[in-house]
């Protein structure tokens, strides 16, 4: 990251809400990034039978995160790039994504690493399920675990969206022994659900907001040390941008793309960042 960059980065301004409404309606152009993924293919698979028909096969191995409402099938073509590109890639192995609500858990499920800042009247009956992400962080966890065991070889994490930022906290919990490093694309860092267009659904279910937000604070006290790739786009209108700016981590980079949140994750620029940065590894 040039000094310009970095300082644009530390001055942004903090999130005060979700994207504008009208910004939304801007997220149509996924379906443009959607519509040229046989030709981004297509063109990937010529060129890796020219340029990397001899190469080696990539020995990191790279681990795929969905977002929230999606599965593995959403990375697919991502993934498939990647394979072409030499790289052995892993789906996550937990479904779809559904901020960990779908599994069933208590806050004591919780590992100890999760500081919880609860009320002190705090009710377990009151509890609406706002652990769900960090629950779902565990999981997450363990799969990368059992997958360093049986590879022996640190993982890449690649995640889109809520995704994203479960792999962020899979790092921070394993270090750079397991996982080598992080690449989001249009992940909400900071506030959870707040800053984003699906905080009237966690707002009708009665989560605590501002228990998530304090939680995700907390977590990002401790530095995730590996390098991080941040993708995000000042356009996206799922999650405010400021939110996914990263001014704690010691070693990350940021890369605007003018795209579509719900599009990024086919979108041939991103694509060429995530390589770019696995390449670095």
């Amino acid at each position: 990251m040039n000094a310009t960059e970095q300082n644009f980065i530390e001055q942004a301004a903090a999130p005060s809400s979700p994207p504008p409404v009208l910004q939304s309606a801007l997220e149509f152009r996924a379906a443009i990034d959607i519509a040229q993924l046989p030709l981004t293919l297509g063109g990937a698979w010529v060129r890796s039978q020219f340029s990397l028909a001899n190469a080696p096969t990539r020995s990191e191995p790279v681990m795929m995160f969905p977002g929230f409402g999606t599965d593995e099938l959403s990375m697919r073509p991502l993934e498939l790039f990647l394979r072409r590109k030499g790289f052995a890639t892993h789906g996550w192995g937990l479904g779809k994504n559904l901020a960990g609500n779908n599994y069933p858990h208590t806050l004591d499920d919780l590992d100890a690493r999760w500081e919880l800042d609860l009320a002190q009247d705090f009710e377990p009956s009151s509890y609406k399920g706002e652990g769900g992400v960090p629950y779902l962080c565990d999981r997450a966890i363990e799969q990368v675990e059992q997958r360093f065991r049986e590879a022996q070889q640190p993982f890449a994490l690649v995640g889109w969206s809520l995704g994203g930022y479960v792999a962020r906290e899979v790092a921070r919990a394993l270090g750079p022994q397991k996982v080598s490093r992080v690449i989001t694309l249009c992940s909400p860092v900071i506030g959870g659900p707040r800053y984003t267009r699906a905080v009237s659904v966690f707002e009708a279910k009665g989560f605590d907001l501002d228990w998530i937000e304090r939680a995700i604070n907390k977590q990002n006290e401790k530095p995730i040390e590996q390098p991080i790739t941040i993708i995000y786009s000042k356009s996206d209108g799922v999650v405010n941008w400021r939110a996914m700016m990263d001014k704690m981590s010691p070693n990350v980079e940021h890369f605007e793309l003018n795209v579509s949140h719900l599009g990024v994750g086919f979108n041939r620029k991103a694509w060429r960042l995530v390589l770019n940065a696995l390449e670095q590894s």
